[in-house]
C-alpha cells in the first residue's frame, strides 16, 4: 500500500444502504416574497420600444427600493420580451420558489404590451442564479396539467442578462443577478501578468470503486518559492470546478495576494448524477478511495504534505456530506473540512441525518469544520445548522454562517474562496 494511504476504518454504526435518491420534499415554510409593485414603471399600450431599449441598456433584472422603505432590502423584477404566441412565463430564482405551488412563479402579463414581468422583495446582500421558462406555442398548454405543476417549458436564456455561470449538468448559460450588498466573485476574474498555475487533465482507474473517472490536478506557479511539501486541496466535482468555473484562476490569484500559500488541488470528477448520488453519501468505499487511491496518486506527481493540518477536503450538498463523513473516518489524513451546503438531512427516511447522530454519539476529532448554507435553502438549513451545534456541543472546532442565497454555485464560489483562506491563510 501507498505509503501516504490511511485505512479507513468504519465507525460503530454503519451508513444505511438503498436510500431514495432526493433530498427531502418539504414545502416552504414561508411564502414567496412577490410583490405587486415593480420595480420600474412599466409601459403602457405603443410604449414599448423604448421601455425595452432602456432595459437593454440597463439590464435585467431591473432593481429599484423597497416599497416599505427599508434600505436593507429592494424590489427585483425579472422581465420577458413575448411575441403573439407567448402563452406563460415562469420565473425560478434559485430557492425561490414553492415546488408545491409553482404557478406562484408565473409571469404577469402587462395588458396590451408585449411584457411579462413578476417581483419579489429581496434583502440587499442576495445574489442567486435563476430559470426562465416561456411556453411559446410549442408545448401543451399551461393550464392542462393543472396549476401545481411547472411549465412544460424548455429553458431560455435571458436576452437582457449577459451574466451567467455554466449549469451543472448540462454546462448551458444561466443568468445571474446579485444586488448591490451581495459578495462579488471578482477573485474568480483572471488577471493579465500574474504568475499562473498548471492544470493537467487525468484518468484515474479505481479498484475500490470499480469504475476509472476523470480528475484534474492543480499545482502552484513555477514562478512562486514552495515549500517542499505542498498543502493540498481535494475539492470534489471536480469536472464543474475546473474545466467550466476556472478554479486556477481563483488559486492563482489568493496565492498573488498572499492570502492562500501555493498549493496543490485535486479535483476528482462526480460523472453524473446516478454516480454522485451512489458514491457520495457516506460510502466507506469512497473514502477509502480518496485516501488509498486518490492522494497516493497525487503524491506521486507532486510533493504533497502528509500534515492533516494544511489538508482540505471540500464539497457541496452531497459533496459537503461526503466531506464531513471522510474527515470523521479519517481524521489523520483530512484536518480540515469545508462543507457548504452540505447535505446533512440525508438520507430521506428514518435514518435522516444520520451522519449527525453518528458523529454526536462519537468523540471530538482533530478536525477543523467550516460549514456555510443559504438562507433560502429551506429543506436542508436545519439539518445545517443541527449538524454545527452538535459539533459546537462536542467541542469541535467549528465555524458556521449562513448567507443569502440558495443552492447555488454562485454563492458557493465565494464561500469557497473565504473558507479557502480561513483554513489554509497564513
Amino acid at each position: 500500500m501507498d505509503s501516504l494511504s490511511i485505512s479507513v476504518r468504519p465507525r460503530a454504526a454503519t451508513p444505511p444502504e438503498g436510500t431514495p435518491h432526493h433530498p427531502p420534499r418539504l414545502p416552504r415554510p414561508a411564502p414567496v416574497p412577490r410583490l405587486d409593485t415593480p420595480a420600474h414603471v412599466l409601459p403602457g399600450p405603443g410604449e414599448t420600444e423604448e421601455f425595452w431599449t432602456g432595459v437593454r441598456r440597463r439590464g435585467t433584472p431591473l432593481v429599484g427600493p423597497d416599497p416599505r422603505g427599508d434600505a436593507a432590502y429592494r424590489a427585483v423584477t425579472f422581465l420577458w420580451r413575448g411575441t403573439a404566441a407567448t402563452r406563460a412565463v415562469e420565473v425560478v430564482p434559485n430557492k425561490l420558489g414553492d415546488p408545491h405551488d409553482p404557478a406562484v412563479n408565473r409571469m404577469t402579463h402587462l395588458p396590451g404590451t408585449d411584457v411579462w414581468h413578476w417581483t419579489l422583495r429581496l434583502r440587499h446582500d442576495w445574489r442567486g442564479t435563476y430559470e426562465l421558462r416561456a411556453d411559446e406555442g410549442d408545448g401543451p398548454r399551461p393550464d392542462a396539467s393543472g396549476p401545481r405543476r411547472r411549465l412544460a417549458a424548455p429553458r431560455r436564456p435571458d436576452p437582457f442578462n449577459p451574466r451567467t455561470l455554466p449549469h451543472r449538468w448540462d454546462a448551458g448559460p444561466v443568468p445571474y443577478a446579485e444586488l448591490p450588498a451581495a459578495p462579488r466573485g471578482t477573485d474568480w476574474e483572471p488577471r493579465p501578468g500574474l504568475p499562473r498555475g498548471t492544470v493537467t487533465e487525468h484518468t484515474l482507474s479505481s479498484a475500490r470503486l470499480g469504475r476509472s473517472g476523470r480528475l484534474w490536478l492543480y499545482q502552484p506557479p513555477a514562478a512562486v518559492p514552495r515549500p517542499a511539501a505542498l498543502p493540498v486541496l481535494i475539492l470534489l466535482d471536480g469536472e464543474h470546478w475546473q474545466p467550466r468555473l476556472g478554479l486556477s484562476h481563483l488559486l492563482d490569484n489568493l496565492i498573488a495576494d498572499g492570502r492562500l500559500p501555493p498549493l496543490a488541488a485535486v479535483l476528482p470528477e462526480a460523472v453524473d448524477e446516478a454516480t454522485r448520488w451512489t458514491e457520495l453519501s457516506c460510502r466507506p468505499a469512497y473514502a477509502d478511495f480518496l485516501t488509498g487511491e486518490l492522494l497516493p496518486w497525487a503524491a506521486r506527481r507532486l510533493p504533497l504534505t502528509d500534515d492533516p493540518a494544511r489538508t482540505v477536503i471540500a464539497g457541496q450538498s452531497l459533496g459537503g456530506l461526503t466531506a464531513a463523513y471522510a474527515a470523521a473516518l479519517a481524521p489523520g489524513r483530512f484536518g480540515n473540512v469545508l462543507a457548504q451546503s452540505g447535505s446533512f438531512w440525508w438520507p430521506v427516511g428514518p435514518d435522516a441525518e444520520w451522519l449527525t447522530r453518528t458523529l454526536g454519539a462519537g468523540p471530538r476529532l482533530p478536525v477543523r469544520f467550516r460549514l456555510s448554507c443559504g438562507e433560502q435553502e429551506w429543506a436542508a438549513l436545519p439539518s445545517a445548522r443541527r449538524f454545527h451545534d452538535t459539533l459546537a456541543a462536542l467541542g469541535h472546532d467549528v465555524s458556521y454562517r449562513e448567507f443569502d442565497g440558495g443552492h447555488d454555485y454562485l454563492c458557493w464560489r465565494t464561500e469557497l474562496a473565504d473558507g479557502l483562506v480561513e483554513l489554509l491563510g497564513d
